[in-house]
């Protein structure tokens, strides 16, 4: 079927139609165009998503990314990344091979189209032209035609009547005939544009009207085919990431399965552990041993027959905050090992001694005793600033202290304070 030969007379819908078809394509184009915006634009906000949590350098996570899952993540985001670049190729090759190409295939066909029309119009300005000069020669014969008959009326007229003279009546028939050839000329001028008139018509409607119609068609259907092509490579652009992204998202399900939650928990151990061993069992206290004893200004003592100790030295012990003490420093006193404390130096003779023998070698109690007995005894000390330091017995307790403890700590001072010093006999 031809549009030449079928729709002969629809020279206006023709030129709506292909004007549509083309507002069509620049309608796709335009679809196209804002389809690669939107994938730019998803790319550039998955590169940011990827780059907003990605590890930072110098950091605490960067210490946490030795874990399989925190690995698998960070995958993932590179992944998501060369995600992000596939949509940016699919909006380059879009605007390469579908956008460029049909703006320039548009501009082609409006150019044709605008030609194709113009020499339709031509044509129909041709027909219509000659139209008008047969219908000017139609109009001439005719008026012709009716002078001649008035003309041979009046003739026949002048000459019936004999009133007339000779010579009028031989004017009247000269008159007729001259309208009579008149009339002639005008019938043969108006025959020729007629003939005319059926051969352009012929032409207009059988040769250049259907050759200008079948331009058109061409033009149309390479439109509609064009369109075509440009549909399966949208198709095309979209389908040859496919295996790229197909690629990417097989990555991150690998790293998924990489992920191993038994060797995290192993890495958190070799992370944390401090290779100490727990804490052992408390030691019982027996605080009713000192409720035993005598109170005595010689409470610091406790000796035997053979000069060991009967009480027991508890290993560990919090016991009561002692006054002055912080609470930290006073648990590194407490829980110490407690080691007999060693006989008083070689110095210590009896003569260094006011008014009494030489000691013998006694064992000491355990500074907690010793403050046990301070605190259920009532000693005949009114004032701790009552007590003078700098005597003897504070170098022997001195002595006693770096022996026991290794150094001294910032609880002597309080230690000399609260414990009584022991009466040498």
């Amino acid at each position: 079927m031809s549009w030449g030969t079928e729709l002969w007379d629809q020279f206006d819908n023709l030129e709506k139609h292909t004007q549509w078809g083309i507002e069509v394509l620049e309608k796709y184009i335009k679809f196209v165009k804002e389809r690669t915006e939107i994938e730019i634009g998803y790319a550039k906000q998955l590169r940011n998503l990827s780059k907003k949590y990605q590890t930072k350098k110098n950091s605490k996570e960067e210490e946490e990314s030795k874990y399989t899952s925190c690995k698998a993540f960070q995958t993932t985001l590179n992944e998501m990344n060369d995600y992000a670049g596939q949509h940016e190729v699919i909006s380059e090759n879009m605007t390469s091979q579908i956008t460029a190409e049909l703006t320039r295939f548009v501009q082609e066909l409006k150019q044709e189209r605008k030609s194709h029309f113009h020499e339709g119009r031509k044509a129909q300005q041709h027909i219509e032209t000659c139209w008008k000069q047969l219908e000017a020669s139609k109009r001439r014969f005719e008026r012709d035609c009716k002078e001649a008959e008035r003309a041979q009326q009046y003739f026949e007229k002048m000459d019936a009547d004999i009133n007339v003279t000779k010579a009028d009546v031989e004017k009247a028939r000269q008159q007729a005939q001259i309208r009579h050839q008149m009339s002639d000329d005008s019938k043969g001028e108006y025959s020729s544009v007629l003939q005319k008139f059926n051969r352009e018509q012929n032409d207009h409607y059988y040769t250049h009207i259907p050759g200008i119609f079948q331009k058109l068609q061409d033009m149309e259907e390479r439109r509609i085919g064009r369109m075509s092509d440009s549909l399966k490579t949208y198709a095309e652009i979209d389908r040859q990431v496919v295996p790229i992204i197909g690629k990417c998202l097989d990555g991150i399900t690998k790293s998924a399965e990489s992920i191993n939650g038994k060797q995290d928990s192993q890495m958190v151990i070799e992370s944390f552990k401090s290779g100490f061993e727990p804490p052992g069992d408390v030691d019982f206290e027996d605080f009713t041993q000192s409720m035993k004893r005598t109170v005595s200004d010689n409470s610091l003592t406790n000796t035997k027959a053979d000069g060991k100790s009967d009480a027991k030295v508890p290993s560990k012990s919090r016991g009561k905050l002692w006054p002055f003490i912080k609470k930290n420093k006073l648990m590194s006193l407490l829980t110490s090992p407690h080691q007999p404390p060693p006989p008083p130096p070689a110095s210590a003779s009896p003569s260094a001694v006011p008014n009494g023998p030489q000691s013998p070698k006694q064992q000491k109690e355990p500074l907690s005793h010793r403050f046990n007995d301070f605190m259920t005894s009532k000693p005949k000390i009114h004032c701790f600033r009552s007590l003078k330091r700098g005597t003897q017995f504070d170098s022997y307790h001195k002595g006693m202290m770096k022996r026991t403890l290794g150094k001294p700590t910032c609880a002597f001072e309080a230690r000399e304070y609260v414990v009584s010093p022991p009466v040498i006999d």
